[in-house]
């Protein structure tokens, strides 16, 4: 009974909200998109998506409209930080807070050849965390670059410390930073 009555309450609600054009005005409805069937699904309201690009009002002054202010994609700037750092991991949390146990590895596996690690938090950035897999073609984070190569995750890393491959890797560049 209680199920039949909640049912009939959603339904309800469901089509007044797709039947309903007040309140928003003819300028915003163009831009919502309402569904009320999802495969499989009765006639209750599942979804509404709003635009995902900010239009620029014509009547807004200049200094109000939305502008980009980046200087250059972030595929960029990826590329200019694995460039301009021979050790450099894209990793969730910074290397003395580390927000990952797979990060937290790779730092210390790193920590133990006495080189600086360029650490860049992603977690804040989901468009850099983006960037920075299609960069790469690689889904996990952390992801570690050394000498401008793309290494892998702390599972390679792990693995190249083990067989002394890292240690090879890594020779050349001194602590602070620079590589010969």
């Amino acid at each position: 009974m209680a199920r039949q009555l909640s049912t009939k309450i959603l339904r309800a609600t469901a089509s007044s909200v797709s039947n309903a054009k007040v309140g928003f005005g003819p300028f915003s409805m163009q831009y919502m998109n309402y569904s009320t069937k999802q495969s499989g699904d009765s006639d209750v309201a599942t979804s509404i998506t709003f635009p995902s690009k900010i239009t620029t009002d014509r009547n807004t002054h200049e200094d109000f409209q939305p502008t980009n202010k980046s200087t250059g994609s972030l595929l960029d700037i990826v590329d200019k930080d694995v460039k301009e750092n021979p050790v450099l991991i894209y990793r969730k949390g910074l290397p003395g807070a580390p927000r990952c146990g797979f990060s937290a590895l790779a730092v210390k596996v790193l920590r133990q050849y006495d080189v600086p690690i360029k650490a860049i938090d992603i977690l804040g950035d989901l468009k850099l965390q983006e960037s920075v897999k299609a960069y790469t073609n690689w889904p996990t984070f952390p992801q570690v670059f050394i000498k401008r190569e793309f290494v892998g995750g702390p599972d390679m890393l792990l693995n190249m410390h083990q067989n002394g491959e890292l240690k090879d890797l890594l020779v050349g560049i001194n602590p602070d930073g620079a590589t010969k």
